[in-house]
């Protein structure tokens, strides 16, 4: 209903507003609030400038915040989060997980890799990790990943909240027009924020 549109407008003015503020975001090229089936309520789609095959720990933690950007929004203006916000908080623990375990770009655990991804033979799928270390390690992993989650949340909700005009401005344009444009994005942005990232080395 009315409610559930105002609140899936925020939520992807949240994505939107902070991929269009850090420093290695890609521009969002089309923002939609029109239910898309099953539980996909709003989509914030970036485009990639180049393609792109590596990216560094500055682009992850871009990404997180991100991420998180529809859940701060919902925050910030609801005091609540709804369910939808969930899959994001998923999908942000992932990344977090791997750049903690696979690649390496957690300040304590250093340059190892923790965790096998397991191949099954019948299912040609991963179905998650044998743990190949102790539980001293997995208590360290979740910490820093809990770490990597609390400083992009953070991030993104400095950004939200010095640029709150610009999140207004772009939750009532989506929720009167359903689908804005990259070039809409921009204009608003351009016009209302007064907060940015410069690039964190």
């Amino acid at each position: 209903g009315k409610e559930e549109k105002h609140r899936v407008a925020y939520h992807e003015s949240g994505h939107t507003l902070v991929a269009e503020i850090v420093p290695t975001g890609e521009p969002v090229h089309k923002v939609s609030i029109i239910p898309r089936g099953m539980g996909a309520l709003g989509y914030t789609l970036q485009l990639p400038v180049h393609e792109k095959f590596l990216s560094t720990k500055n682009e992850l933690n871009d990404q997180l915040a991100i991420l998180l950007g529809g859940r701060v929004a919902e925050e910030l203006i609801f005091g609540d989060i709804s369910s939808g916000a969930s899959n994001d908080l998923e999908r942000a623990s992932d990344i977090a997980r791997s750049m903690v375990c696979q690649l390496g770009m957690s300040e304590k655990l250093g340059p190892l890799t923790y965790g096998k991804k397991e191949q099954s033979l019948y299912l040609g799928v991963e179905y998650g990790q044998e743990k190949n270390y102790s539980e001293e390690t997995a208590k360290i992993i979740d910490d820093e990943v809990r770490i990597l989650i609390e400083t992009n949340h953070a991030k993104a909700r400095e950004i939200l909240k010095k640029n709150r005009k610009t999140l207004n401005a772009l939750a009532a344009l989506l929720e009167k027009k359903e689908v804005i444009s990259g070039e809409e994005v921009k204009k608003i942005v351009d016009d209302t924020a007064v907060y940015f990232l410069s690039d964190q080395k």
